[in-house]
């Protein structure tokens, strides 16, 4: 392993130093260490001082400097998302400053339609929601299994899809959040049905309906006389032609008034009422049937 000349570091000891310094966020810092970087091709062609010059350019908003950087090199996959993000942020940046006010989910998706990310960042695969179809359908497994990863999966799951922690967060909780509203919704209509078909209230109230509209017959209780119908006073009323039981009972006579205190004068005044009222009937009936 040969130091580069007049440079005290070979150049696996500098994509070091700059891996460290974008980790730990000295991009000025950075930006030194990368000036002072002696006038070598071969170590300026190395993915890792290309990705920090890619920093330090967005970081001082030296955009087209940027793009140049990140367009005419091949990068490994593994630096794909975080070069993806500085060429999403800069156009989104440049089209603000153009409209003069910040840009909302339709107007980034319609930087993204202008300006896709370059092949040599991007392995062509469609993305949807900035999420690569790989890593939702990673995500999507883990959901059958656990919705509620531990922090520490939430590192791995982020590790293996290419996202950040705080996406893989918001991923699951968003998921649960849709779910739940999902399920909220077939309750809500399940409940409805079976008490629209089920409901006790709503039979009974059929059932007193169909009670209401029966016939005078189904409303008598089977086994019960019908007074009404069948009273000698509707039998012999003025429909049928023979005068009322009224009209035929004489007034009582003498020996029909009881005589206080007497078990046989009842009897005998019940006797004469009864023959009083029957006996004209029985004329009367035998003159119709004559």
């Amino acid at each position: 392993m040969s130091m580069l000349p007049t440079f005290g570091f070979t150049q696996e000891q500098v994509a070091c130093v700059c891996e460290v310094l974008q980790q730990g966020g000295n991009i000025e810092r950075l930006g030194r260490f990368l000036w002072s970087l002696p006038a070598c091709e071969h170590l300026h062609k190395n993915e890792s001082v290309l990705k920090a010059k890619a920093v330090v350019a967005f970081h001082r908003g030296n955009f087209r400097e940027l793009y140049k950087i990140l367009e005419s090199h091949q990068f490994s996959p593994h630096n794909h998302p975080k070069l993806q993000q500085l060429w999403l942020k800069a156009h989104y940046i440049e089209a603000e400053k153009l409209r003069g006010r910040p840009l909302g989910a339709v107007g980034k998706y319609r930087v993204r339609r202008k300006f896709p990310l370059p092949r040599s960042i991007w392995d062509g695969e469609e993305t949807s929601y900035c999420f690569k179809e790989k890593s939702r359908s990673v995500l999507r497994e883990w959901y059958t299994h656990n919705p509620y990863p531990s922090p520490r999966e939430k590192r791995e799951l982020a590790e293996a899809t290419g996202l950040t922690t705080t996406q893989v967060s918001n991923w699951f909780k968003n998921r649960r959040q849709r779910d739940r509203a999902a399920e909220a919704k077939e309750r809500e209509n399940n409940e409805n049905s079976n008490t629209n078909s089920h409901n006790p209230l709503t039979s009974s109230m059929n059932g007193n309906k169909s009670l209401l509209g029966s016939s005078d017959d189904d409303k008598t209780p089977s086994g019960t006389p019908d007074h009404t119908s069948h009273s000698p006073a509707m039998l012999l009323g003025p429909n049928t032609g023979l005068p009322s039981l009224h009209g035929l009972a004489p007034p009582p006579g003498p020996s029909a008034i009881p005589v206080p205190g007497g078990a046989d004068s009842m009897h005998h005044h019940h006797s004469l009422h009864h023959d009083s009222i029957l006996n004209p009937m029985s004329s009367n009936l035998v003159d119709l049937g004559s």
